[in-house]
């Protein structure tokens, strides 16, 4: 069965970090394109970041220089640093993975989704 699981969600005041893991099992996922999405209350889900097999990263304007995507291939785990945040970036987050090793800003294009994890920034 594959799953992946995110973790390192939290509560934390603007200005300040997190680190968001998202650990896969089940099968490898080292040569997948993972990403980042996340969806606020009220808003449609939202591409975040991703990165490919290769290290090659993609990330939206809104989190360009905040956020930092990273993988470890060895752990089959994603993660996802988060510095600056900001009141705005209040979401649940989640991780998924592609099926093949092309990137995607698209939700349709993800196979694999963890259940999210709840990050709320304070002002």
């Amino acid at each position: 069965q594959v799953q992946l699981v995110e973790s390192g969600g939290g509560l934390v005041q603007a200005g300040g970090s997190l680190r968001l893991s998202c650990a896969a099992s089940g099968r490898t996922f080292s040569r997948n394109f993972m990403g980042w999405f996340r969806q606020a209350p009220g808003k449609e889900r939202e591409f975040v970041a991703g990165i490919a097999w290769n290290g090659y990263t993609y990330s939206v304007d809104s989190v360009k220089g905040r956020f930092t995507i990273s993988r470890d291939n060895a752990k089959n785990t994603v993660y996802l640093q988060m510095n600056g945040l900001k009141p705005e970036d209040t979401a649940v987050y989640y991780c998924a993975a592609t099926k093949g090793i092309f990137s995607s800003v698209r939700s349709a294009a993800y196979d694999y989704w963890g259940q999210g994890t709840q990050v709320t920034v304070s002002s």
